[in-house]
């Protein structure tokens, strides 16, 4: 038994961020296309550009910008903005992980869920007995 949270950012009634979207910011910066992140991310191009366009307008700063150059050189990569909030964001999820687990292993120490019947003798005895 483990336990499970998710997190978001949300930017007002707007888009969210979770570890999804963030894990496509990364392989935006790090493969250097937004369409090569979002292959590997496995939506479409057009999912991904729409999706940052709206972020970045609920942010209210850049997350990507175009790498100058053209050709194969060109593409995209995260602002130092966008590595900003991603690096805060990390901090921030992976602090909340850490909490997490702490109480949930307070909150369950030593318990036992597994079932407790009783045999078949047993039953048969506490019928005979009356109860």
């Amino acid at each position: 038994m483990d336990p499970k949270i998710r997190v978001w950012v949300v930017f007002g009634k707007g888009p969210k961020l979770g570890r999804g979207r963030a894990q496509l910011l990364r392989l935006i910066d790090e493969r250097g296309s937004l369409r090569r992140a979002a292959a590997e991310f496995g939506i479409s191009y057009r999912n991904a550009w729409g999706y940052l366009q709206e972020l970045e307008r609920a942010a209210g700063f850049k997350f990507v910008e175009r790498m100058p150059g053209g050709g194969p050189r060109s593409g995209m990569r995260l602002t130092t903005a966008g590595r900003d909030f991603l690096a805060c964001y990390q901090k921030f999820r992976l602090g909340l992980e850490a909490a997490t687990l702490r109480s949930f292993v307070r909150a369950f120490r030593g318990k036992d869920f597994k079932s407790r019947t009783r045999s078949p003798e047993r039953s048969a005895r506490a019928k005979a007995a009356g109860g």
